[in-house]
């Protein structure tokens, strides 16, 4: 049986193309010269025409080559040894320790079968009044952060990792910069949490397919642990980065181009990523935090388009704040009636108040004249803006509801916020006598 074929057709970029058959997508493929190899994977094949990305480049590859294919795809070890370990995007080491030794399991496996799936009903504390009063995360949702350039979205993924009730957390980094990536591996071992994560690192510097593998990775590994009974929390950096991989490979393949020159399956291949979020019947859990930068901060760029579609609602990152206008988690209303009997009255009374101070604003602004509720919606907006919108503010989810009502009774009367009398003669931060008046 012929185990090798050397009739390459094309090499382009990091993309060789070769007569094969009997070959699978996304087989992996050994390319030789006889005195080195290196490691590829399928990504198109017509007919006998078979499409290669070489993971280390096609520096040095001639149509005289080799290639011998695998007769499998992308594997990954896994056991409890990859906590605390940090590799590449081929799962090699990146922290210079020894490669584990263990099972390998496939990556890029299907979704879950609905049917093993449980109606996602636990909260995820992450100490962010935005995200707990407002916008609860909730086990196995799929949630983006649309930010731009500059923002500080990774400050805030790892925040949510060091600070989210999670066993295992999966950092997944496509196309970091090194000092970002060394930002993480700082903050998850300053906060003590680095033992029970595991991250996948690909630098700009690294070669494109790995930063496709990348979600794949973490994805596998993520739900073996979450097969096992274990709360799993797989952050993404940034999923732009990803995009924009699929888009150099499809250029380079000469595909026909959708919409701003992205491959016409980019909403396929972001949902093969993010529908893997699940909580299993029986079992934990794995949800996905993912970072989408979006280009001139436009939503309509097809990253955070389709994006959107796939998600279970987003968050804006917009002058280092999460925006409580845009943001939503579809999935609060499954999680906030169950923490205390006030957080949905606060959470509304809260976000319809600043709506009117952002009313006032702009009448302050084209130089209207200031009414006193103007006057007390102005302070009311500059004491939430500092108190529960700054990203710096960390407490309890409890300890947040108290605090928006202090700053309430600060800046308001009783009766000015709309809430229901049982629930203000309950939590109103003052006498009862003044509840009533």
């Amino acid at each position: 049986m012929r185990r090798y074929f050397d009739q390459i057709t094309r090499i382009a970029g990091n993309v060789v193309t070769v007569t094969a058959t009997g070959v699978g997508y996304d087989e992996l493929a050994v390319v030789s010269d006889g005195s080195s190899s290196s490691l590829a994977q399928v990504i198109h094949l017509n007919g006998d025409q078979v499409t290669l990305q070489v993971f280390a480049g096609t520096q040095g590859v001639s149509t005289n080559n080799r290639i011998r294919f695998l007769g499998r795809s992308m594997q990954v070890p896994f056991s409890d040894n990859l906590l605390g370990r940090i590799f590449d995007g081929s799962a090699r080491p990146r922290d210079e320790r020894p490669q584990v030794e263990a099972d390998l399991i496939p990556i890029g496996s299907p979704p879950v079968n609905p049917i093993k799936r449980r109606r996602p009903d636990t909260m995820i504390d992450t100490g962010i009044p935005m995200i707990d009063v407002f916008n609860s995360l909730v086990e196995s949702q799929k949630l983006p952060i649309f930010s731009v350039a500059g923002e500080p979205y990774n400050e805030l993924l790892a925040r949510v990792g060091l600070q989210a009730n999670a066993d295992v957390i999966m950092l997944g980094g496509m196309g970091l910069r090194h000092d970002d990536y060394l930002k993480f591996r700082k903050t998850f071992e300053e906060g003590g949490v680095l033992g029970r994560t595991i991250m996948f690192i690909h630098t700009a510097a690294d070669p494109v397919v790995e930063c496709l593998l990348v979600p794949d990775l973490c994805m596998a590994v993520g739900e073996q642990f979450a097969l096992q009974g274990k709360r799993v929390l797989v952050l993404l950096t940034d999923m732009t980065a990803f995009a924009d991989s699929l888009k150099e490979i499809s250029i380079i393949m000469e595909q026909i181009p959708s919409n701003r020159g992205y491959p016409g399956d980019l909403y396929t291949q972001l949902a093969k990523r993010y529908e893997k979020a699940v909580d299993f019947d029986g079992a934990g859990s794995m949800t996905v935090l993912a970072c989408v930068t979006m280009p001139g901060d436009d939503v309509t760029h097809p990253v955070p388009d389709n994006t959107g579609y796939i998600t279970e609602g987003q968050f804006y990152l917009r002058g280092g704040r999460i925006e409580p206008f845009g943001s939503l988690s579809r999935l609060k209303q499954q999680v906030n009636g169950d923490t205390r009997d006030d957080h949905r009255a606060i959470m509304n009374a809260c976000i319809q108040l600043y709506a009117l101070c952002r009313e006032s604003r702009e009448k302050r602004d084209m130089g209207f004249e200031m009414s006193h509720w103007d006057q007390k919606l102005l302070r009311y907006g500059e004491t939430f803006e500092d108190k529960i919108m700054d990203l710096a503010v960390n407490i309890p989810l409890f300890d947040a509801l108290d605090q928006c009502w202090e700053i309430l009774a600060d800046c308001f009367e009783p009766t000015e916020v709309g809430i229901r009398q049982s629930v203000m003669e309950k939590h109103w931060p003052r006498k009862p006598a003044e509840v009533t008046a």
